[in-house]
């Protein structure tokens, strides 16, 4: 099911693309709040250049507008609260709040925005916006797959998503490491962001 189209280049395609619009997609039209206790926005990273470090932010809000019928007036919004980071070892995230990395006190969020969408093939889509990290804005690109719509045992409409994107952390002014003794450094420039998104549908107003 194709959330976003690509453009067509001659009206008379555009004609054809307005007249096979499906139903199912045309009914994901609406407005959704993501549903932060199904929803996990994380990231990976190599440490000391041996193994993997994984962690998430356990506090973040978002919302979607889906025009199933013209999905290139779709949008996304999401603010992650910093100061929520879990690593699992709680020394490692007061270090990652610190002014060392995210200095959460003084930048308590991370947010994107959106700025257009398209479709890659199927169902995957590659979603571009702006990325802001501390006091940095930068475009950042993000592949996702849609997973699907269902409804829920209590009736609520949703959407699903998952995804990533891979960033340098140094282009968002996140440049503290540590040399190794025997080469490298403790920590990857290269971050790999994960996203798995539920979506509730918003009740149509009266």
């Amino acid at each position: 099911m194709a959330l976003f189209n690509r453009k067509s280049d001659t009206a008379a395609a555009a004609a054809t693309t307005t007249a096979a619009v499906d139903p199912a997609l045309a009914a994901l039209t609406g407005d959704y709040t993501i549903d932060p206790a199904h929803s996990s926005i994380g990231f990976t990273v190599r440490h000391a250049m041996v193994t993997n470090v994984r962690g998430s932010f356990a506090e973040h809000e978002g919302f979607l507008k889906l025009d199933g019928s013209d999905p290139a007036n779709s949008s996304a919004s999401i603010d992650v609260k910093i100061a929520s980071v879990d690593t699992g070892i709680k020394d490692r995230d007061g270090h990652l709040v610190s002014g060392d990395f995210f200095d959460a006190e003084k930048f308590p969020l991370m947010t994107f925005r959106s700025t257009s969408a398209e479709q890659l093939g199927g169902d995957t889509y590659r979603v571009t916006g702006d990325l802001t990290i501390k006091d940095v804005t930068r475009p950042l690109a993000i592949d996702l797959e849609f997973n699907g719509s269902a409804k829920d045992v209590y009736g609520n409409e949703r959407v699903g998503f998952e995804g990533s994107a891979e960033i340098l952390r140094s282009d968002w002014g996140l440049t503290w490491n540590a040399a190794l003794e025997t080469g490298g450094v403790m920590v990857s420039d290269k971050v790999k962001l994960n996203f798995d998104i539920s979506a509730i549908k918003a009740a149509p107003q009266a």
